[in-house]
């Protein structure tokens, strides 16, 4: 098991929350505010099986938009391995 934390711009977040939760990909979604510019910020937590990380990453992808030349990087992602997962 996985857990990706992607940390993206407000303005980005809804259409990639949208389209991760229409490929049915559980999705937590956290306001966040980041170190530059104290700017608005999401950081989505997504736990998924090893096998869908690939696809859960070209959801991202293809949802964030495109990007101009001030904005080159449009998000941050980070890919974990989870040793325990409990529903309590």
């Amino acid at each position: 098991m996985k857990m990706i934390i992607v940390i993206v711009r407000d303005s980005d977040a809804e259409p990639v929350t949208q389209a991760l939760i229409s490929n049915e990909f559980r999705v937590t979604r956290m306001a966040t505010t980041s170190d530059f510019l104290r700017s608005g910020m999401v950081t989505l937590l997504i736990g998924l099986d090893d096998n869908l990380v690939d696809d859960c990453i070209q959801v991202i992808r293809e949802h964030l938009g495109k990007s101009d030349e001030s904005q080159k990087n449009r998000a941050s992602l980070f890919v974990v391995p989870v040793h325990r997962f409990e529903q309590i």
